[in-house]
């Protein structure tokens, strides 16, 4: 929708669209007007074949390398080897496309929201038609509970509401008009003369003018940000990429180095590929896409465990390198349940209503008095109006509680209920009969009905603005009676008060503007006493000389957990901005409830000045702004656009389809799981099954303790993969090329998978580190190897290297079996790593972690040691890996020395201090 319809008038509509209000379009402009404008669908883009995708996951550098080792061991003899590596490549590019098949469906379901079915006028008459064949200057009918099939300029308006929550953000249904808007830079959920495709109609009927179809409507713009919207990798993808590139090139590296040596010596070239391909299989952990894999999922199911469904594994690990949340305020950061909050009579009392949801528990708590709220009359009688005059309906079932109707009229019925008084048992057995509605419309701006009472006695109960209730009032209802503040216009039992007018007048507008000070939404309830002959006058007659009995301030309030959540969430230095489609005193009172707005430079931006801001002006003002309130789908991709050009790990958090694109751009989008629409989840990265800002908080966690518990599992299998290539190499150096290699291939291949595999994978449920929450967020930059852990992981690599090679000299010395030397190579490697696992487990030393904190890890040391003694001493294991059962005191010795790397070096750091270690 390009052209700012809502500044229009309804005759300029129908002129510039050359529709007819009576007659609609004839069947030959409508097929003009469909082969112009299309069909009134979205358009979907096409993604990858099964096929494309597969094909993609070979273009991982670990992948290449090992195929080309598999092609050459097969090429050389080497079967066994092949197929070992083969069914490596197999397992890693299988788990790898799974990941990727699971596609994002989001634009399927933005279809699936479109109404099926639409009556429009065509040649005079109306027809119900398939929302498909629509086009623009149909004119649409429009009813309640219908799901509007297109963009529509409202040219009929009789008491319609609208639900936008969806689209716009606003969480409560927006009263449509007909009247052209004269501000043409207002949002979409100001725009009150327009109707929107996908958005359910709530109340009353009208007629729309059809100004947009399929990709021209608000929807179809959504849907082409989404299509067009680049997917970010996490930070976790960008550092396995990153340590992919790394491994190939250290591979690479090697084996050019093993071939020089090889040719300086004259080796056959036979020699020379199977001395790389023992390199090759030693420089890249074959275990680590699996292993990460499995890891995730371990996390994955801890986080469902605290009410996060986690879509996209990576997208765990990078919650914990989050360092900006941008969070949506209805039903995340608040509970989604419109609630009095405040209460005033017109006593001049003041009270505070506690209690949570839709519950009946709760009370009026009195502020500077001692009144009980029964020992108020206006305030129990406004209580009385306030049920009566309602169109919603409180239901309760068992210990359930819910309203049905309009969030604003349920907080009022939830209210008196919490003060003894249920709307049911009024209309049923309490004597309350309702005799006549005038419903609320955006004119007079109140509703009002007419009550018979017990005693049989009738009464006008009216609700609406203050200001209005105001206008119309003669009076107030002062400790049960009536005390005029203007002279009365009709006659009625007005107790005298000593000129009371100014003091009633005055406080009564204070507590308006105290309320509003609080963004609480506030509603007067008021009265009048009908005769018999009242009964027979017009509604608007009797909607004058009211008597107010006071007024209630009404807000979505913040859940109880979210301030705490914020405050762990400011400790951990992630910052909380609020991104909403509400208004801005609404949302900036919330904002500083909960802790988001700490002082007075924290900001709050609104979408018509982001509409006067370029990128490079939001980018700059970025790290200032706590809320973005009146936002719309546009701007929400926006900003988080600038959260990452800031170079934010930014998360983003919605509900709404307005919320798509970004949650599609965030590094992770957090969809809300109850009242999320299903295009929000579908273009989410994580699922919040319980809608709440503190689980989020919760997933933080656990993703810190997941890339805590990767970065220890890639030290143990990178200084695995330093150990396993530096044996090769310093026997190749110092004994010569002619002499036998200290590892197999498939010993090799044996360590990375079982031997090390198996106790690395305990890692993954390591107990986290004590400062978990109080770090810094991670940059989104810094690499698994931040924090000397790179040198760490040489060092440790090259000790257990030597210790191998020293071993196999040894054995060769001493006039021993090639086979006996390999074995005894084997062993020591086997046994430093299961010695140096405990050490990963920490940043500071094994000296300072409790080692029987992980039984996990205790179980899978000890099976990990069977199954590698297994290989040494049972027929098949000797069959398979050419090995030599050890002697018993070669094997202890063997298991005494393998101590030696991890115990010297980390004594030497927990005495020096050195981190690099």
């Amino acid at each position: 929708m390009t052209k700012k319809w809502f500044t229009e008038t309804v005759a300029s509509t129908v002129s510039n669209l050359g529709t007819s209000t009576e007659n609609g379009l004839s069947s030959e402009e409508v097929k003009k007007r469909q082969e112009q404008f299309g069909s009134n669908e979205l358009q979907e883009q096409a993604g990858k074949t099964a096929l494309e995708l597969l094909a993609h996951q070979f273009k991982n550098p670990l992948i290449f390398i090992l195929g080309i080792g598999a092609i050459v061991s097969f090429f050389t003899g080497h079967l066994i080897d092949a197929v070992a590596i083969g069914v490596i490549i197999v397992i890693n590019v299988l788990i790898a496309f799974w990941q990727e098949f699971k596609a994002q469906k989001g634009m399927e379901a933005l279809r699936d929201m479109a109404a099926p079915m639409a009556q429009v006028r065509r040649n005079g008459e109306w027809v119900d038609i398939p929302a498909r064949e629509i086009v623009p200057g149909d004119v649409l009918k429009i009813s309640t509970g219908d799901i509007l099939a297109a963009d529509v300029r409202i040219i009929e308006a009789n008491r319609l509401s609208i639900d936008e929550a969806a689209l716009t953000g606003e969480s409560e249904p927006v009263d449509k008009t007909s009247d052209a808007l004269e501000d043409g830079h207002i949002g979409l959920g100001d725009q009150k003369n327009m109707g929107f495709m996908t958005t359910m109609v709530t109340s009353g009927t009208g007629l729309g003018i059809v100004v947009g179809t399929g990709m021209q409507t608000e929807v179809g713009h959504i849907a082409d940000m989404m299509a067009n919207t680049e997917e970010t990798k996490t930070p976790m993808q960008e550092r396995m990429d990153l340590i992919a590139k790394s491994l190939m090139v250290v591979a690479l590296g090697v084996v050019a180095v093993v071939c020089v040596i090889g040719l300086y010596h004259g080796m056959p070239w036979l020699e020379i590929l199977n001395t790389g391909i023992s390199l090759s299989v030693a420089a890249i952990p074959e275990g680590l896409p699996t292993v990460v894999t499995i890891v995730l999922t371990m996390g994955s199911t801890r986080m469902v465990k605290s009410n996060a469904l986690a879509k996209q594994l990576a997208a765990i690990e990078t919650l914990g390198s989050t360092t900006v949340i941008c969070s949506d305020k209805t039903g995340t950061l608040t509970q989604n349940q419109m609630q009095v909050m405040k209460a005033y009579d017109a006593s001049g009392r003041n009270w505070e209503v506690s209690g949570k949801g839709f519950s009946p528990e709760g009370e009026f708590k009195p502020l500077a008095h001692g009144t009980d709220v029964k020992d108020s009359p206006e305030m129990m009688k406004g209580l009385v109006v306030a049920t009566l005059c309602n169109d919603s309906e409180y239901i309760q079932d068992g210990d359930k509680s819910s309203v049905r109707g309009n969030p604003t009229e349920g907080a009022l019925i939830v209210a008196a209920a919490k003060a003894g008084l249920q709307q049911a048992e009024m209309l049923s057995t309490g004597g309350y009969s309702i005799v006549e509605k005038f419903p609320f419309d955006s004119a007079r701006k109140m509703a009002s009905v007419i009550v018979r009472d017990p005693q049989g006695k009738h009464f006008l109960a009216i609700k609406g603005a203050p200001d209005v209730v105001l206008r119309n009032a003669s009076g107030f209802m002062v400790n049960g009676d009536v005390v005029a503040y203007q002279p009365a216009t009709s006659e009625g039992n007005l107790a005298v008060a000593a000129n009371p007018a100014e003091e009633m007048v005055a406080n009564y507008e204070a507590a308006i503007q105290d309320f509003a000070e609080q963004a609480l939404r506030t509603l007067a309830v008021g009265f009048r006493e009908l005769s018999e002959d009242d009964l027979k006058r017009d509604h608007t007659e009797l909607e004058q000389d009211v008597t107010i009995l006071g007024l209630y301030g009404i807000m979505d309030p913040p859940r109880p957990e979210v301030r705490a959540a914020v405050d762990s969430c400011y400790d951990a230095g992630v910052r909380t901005v609020m991104i909403t489609g509400d208004h801005a005193l609404t949302a900036a009172a919330i904002a500083r409830d909960i802790g988001i707005i700490r002082s007075e430079e924290d900001l709050v931006v609104t979408g018509s000045q982001l509409d006067d801001m370029d990128d490079e002006e939001l980018r700059r003002i970025c790290p200032n702004v706590a809320v973005f309130a009146r936002v719309t789908p546009e701007h929400k991709l926006r900003i988080v656009q600038a959260q990452q050009y800031n170079n934010e790990v930014a998360a983003m958090t919605g509900d709404g389809v307005n919320d798509a694109p970004a949650l599609r751009r965030a590094d992770i989008g957090v969809a809300m799981g109850i009242t999320g629409t299903s295009v929000a989840k579908d273009s989410g990265d994580l699922i919040l099954l319980d809608d709440n800002f503190s689980t989020i908080v919760k997933a933080v966690r656990q993703g810190r303790q997941i890339f805590d518990n990767l970065r220890k599992f890639i030290r143990q299998a990178l200084t695995a993969n330093v150990g396993e290539v530096s044996v090769i190499l310093f026997a190749f150096l110092f004994m010569g090329p002619e002499v036998a290699l200290p590892l197999t291939p498939l010993m090799i291949l044996w360590i990375n998978l079982v031997s090390d595999g198996l106790p690395a994978l305990a890692l993954g449920v390591d107990p986290e580190e004590k400062d978990l929450m109080e770090r810094k967020p991670r940059k989104r930059n810094e690499s698994f190897f931040s924090d000397h852990l790179g040198t760490r992981i040489v060092i440790r690599g090259l000790a257990q290297g030597g210790m191998s090679f020293l071993a196999f000299n040894w054995a060769m010395n001493a006039g021993l079996s090639a086979n006996y030397a390999q074995t005894m190579a084997f062993a020591m490697l086997v046994f430093c790593q299961l010695w140096h696992i405990f050490d990963s487990r920490t940043f500071s030393t094994l000296f300072r972690k409790n080692p029987f904190t992980n039984k996990s890890l205790l179980g899978a040391v000890a099976l990990s040691a069977s199954l590698s003694l297994g290989v040494i001493y049972t027929g098949v294991g000797q069959f398979i890996f050419s090995t030599e059962g050890l002697s018993a005191s070669h094997l202890i010795t063997v298991f005494l020395a393998a101590s030696l790397p991890t115990l010297v070096l980390s004594g030497l750091k927990e005495v020096t201090k050195i981190k690099f270690v």
